[in-house]
């Protein structure tokens, strides 16, 4: 598949002191790239008519009142009602002498928050967190640098699958008052994968792209989030496979993109192309945008980069920034 790339030529444009590869796509290249794809469409309201309310005839309900004559209070002779013995000593009762009325106490709900992380296969961990007086709430995840934010549901439940980062793995989970709750796990098959991080703040367009042994964009050997993920290729160790985290729908969410290919499994050496990529959009062009990188080494070292990037002005919209050098390649030896 050919691709056209325009170099842009911006100065200042990236806030880090490592040499990126900035590359500028049209809008026709990228969807050559990366298809059609549908995105959800806010419609505009549809026209309310008013519907006037049907109205009898005043003719018809019109009462003939006549001949009323108009009496005064003060006309009427003054009525005296003789009260019982009984009434008698109840008037004689204030409010101090009436017992205190019994105290009700409301059925207070439980409010303990738990967590727990079981291990799954990939060296992921799902996470499970029960937190009943905490529906609908937003909710940061931390866990060994990655931060995202995820929302309970009605019962004040969540459950999300996260890709470990370190042997012993511990997630917060956090919620906007300081309440929140602990889980750990132990993620013995860490060291035979290698993940690459890409992590930022509301809708900034970071996506994050993998192009294993020479693939194209398009090609079966492209990985990014906007691909379904080939799971038994990824368990056989023929092809990576990103994890998206993150709750598009909560205000300023953070999100994280993670990419992982299983070294350990793999029986083809090579290259594995990283790059970081942005879409120029409405909700980010002439804005600062601003991201983070993690990268595992071998012995289970955390690299981090920041990066801040200064996105063109609107009439670039539908184009591409790639930034090539902002992540390591990575080199696969077959096993």
């Amino acid at each position: 598949m050919k691709h056209i790339k325009e170099v842009l030529t911006a100065a200042g444009t990236l806030g880090i002191a490592v040499g990126i590869g900035f590359v500028m796509q049209s809008s026709e290249t990228a969807k050559e790239r990366y298809g059609a794809q549908a995105r959800p469409i806010l419609q505009e309201p549809s026209d309310i008519t008013a519907v006037p309310l049907a109205t009898a005839a005043s003719a018809d309900i019109l009462l003939q009142v006549q001949d009323i004559e108009l009496t005064s209070a003060s006309d009427m002779p003054e009525v005296t009602v003789p009260q019982t013995d009984e009434e008698v000593q109840l008037a004689a009762v204030t409010l101090d002498d009436l017992p205190p009325a019994p105290e009700v106490l409301a059925e207070q709900p439980t409010c303990e928050i738990s967590a727990q992380a079981v291990t799954v296969p990939g060296a992921m961990v799902t996470l499970t967190l029960d937190a009943p007086c905490a529906p609908n709430e937003r909710l940061t995840v931390h866990h060994n640098g990655i931060m995202f934010t995820e929302a309970t549901d009605e019962s004040g439940g969540a459950t999300f699958t996260v890709p470990a980062l370190s042997q012993d793995a511990v997630f917060i989970m956090a919620f906007s008052n300081g309440d929140g709750a602990v889980a750990q796990a132990k993620v013995a098959d860490i060291a035979n994968y290698d993940r690459v991080v890409l992590q930022w703040r509301g809708d900034a367009g970071f996506e994050l792209h993998a192009r294993e042994f020479g693939a194209d964009y398009g090609d079966n050997g492209h990985q990014w989030s906007g691909r379904k993920p080939n799971a038994e290729g990824f368990a056989a160790g023929t092809n990576g496979m990103i994890t998206r985290l993150g709750d598009t729908l909560s205000p300023e969410p953070l999100m994280a993109e993670v990419y992982t290919f299983a070294r350990a499994m793999t029986t083809q050496p090579g290259v594995i192309d990283m790059s970081v990529e942005t879409e120029v959009t409405v909700n980010n062009c002439g804005r600062e945008i601003e991201a983070q990188t993690l990268e595992i080494g071998p012995e289970g070292t955390l690299k981090t980069r920041n990066l801040t990037l200064s996105v063109p002005d609107c009439d670039a919209v539908g184009t591409f920034l790639v930034l090539n050098n902002l992540v390591s390649d990575l080199k696969v030896a077959s096993n």
